[in-house]
């Protein structure tokens, strides 16, 4: 079961999904409400709400391959931006602090209190791809968490690292960021041996259904992890958190959800007893200006 949380009239209710069907193409949810959680404490502070693993989904900031106009210019292995760079500090002060661009937050939105003191999302582990967009974005949040990021390969972005070189030559694979280029441009963060000299990518471009079934890996990973009292934030990308998210909550592959996330936006998933998900928010991103946005 798939519980949400919701404003009412300005009254806290919670949502349960119950059921979906399709209806010339579109997703219809059916669902049913109350002022309490399903099997969960009545009490309302989301504070107070017994927790397991809240997993944050972050995609990466700003590349220069989403800057681009034409796609034909894109490089395997793309750096951020100016922007990307400038949402991946905000990104980090947010997460450290908890503070964000609107005053009065929506109360779903709340960040409780951290162990810490210090008013953040208490984070505790922070993962990213080996993709140089994700770890130029973990970079400055680990810096403001206090924590060394991990590189996990499995959440790098649909396809891999490929250039399609045109008529001729086609398709070609590249390695990716060698184990001494990470040491160099990213000191202390924790690397798997399979980040070697030659990189870390071994194929040309990765298909549909290799990208699907490593998600459904990862979602079953995390579902193991459920239970773990703990705070985790992934660093990843736009199109495997979207197959992500399917293989977590579930959905048919004949009719897939596209879920659009921005650049730096945070969406939370609490694993609950029962293995059930509560999806407590989607592309949250207060902590960007509206001309930030991308």
């Amino acid at each position: 079961m798939l519980l949400v949380s919701a404003s009412l009239n300005g009254k806290r209710c919670w949502l349960a999904v119950v059921g979906r069907k399709y209806v010339q193409g579109v997703v219809v949810v059916i669902v049913s409400g109350g002022r309490r959680a399903p099997k969960l404490s009545s009490r309302s502070s989301c504070a107070t709400i017994p927790q397991h693993m809240e997993l944050y989904i972050i995609r990466h900031a700003q590349s220069t391959n989403n800057a681009l106009p034409d796609e034909r210019a894109r490089v395997c292995d793309p750096h951020l931006t100016e922007i990307g760079r400038r949402q991946a500090e905000l990104l980090a002060a947010h997460l450290a602090t908890g503070r964000d661009l609107h005053p009065q937050p929506t109360r779903a939105w709340n960040v409780p209190p951290s162990p810490n003191g210090h008013g953040g999302y208490g984070i505790q582990r922070l993962y990213a791809s080996a993709m140089r967009r994700a770890l130029q974005t973990a970079w400055p949040i680990g810096q403001a968490l206090g924590l060394q990021p991990e590189v996990w390969l499995d959440i790098h972005e649909h396809g891999g690292i490929w250039l399609d070189h045109g008529e001729g030559v086609g398709i070609k694979g590249y390695g990716g960021i060698t184990r001494a280029e990470l040491a160099a441009e990213f000191p202390g963060v924790m690397a798997p041996e399979e980040i070697t000299g030659a990189g870390w990518w071994r194929g040309s471009h990765e298909e549909l259904a290799a990208a699907e079934a490593r998600a459904a890996r990862v979602a079953e990973m995390l579902r193991g992890w459920g239970q773990r009292d703990e705070k985790t934030a992934i660093i990843t990308h736009g199109a495997f958190a979207t197959f992500l998210l399917r293989a977590l909550l579930g959905e048919q592959a004949a009719q897939p959800v596209f879920y659009h996330l921005d650049n730096t936006s945070i969406s939370l998933v609490r694993f609950r007893r029962n293995n059930e998900l509560s999806v407590r928010y989607l592309n949250r991103l207060d902590h960007l200006p509206a001309e930030l946005i991308t």
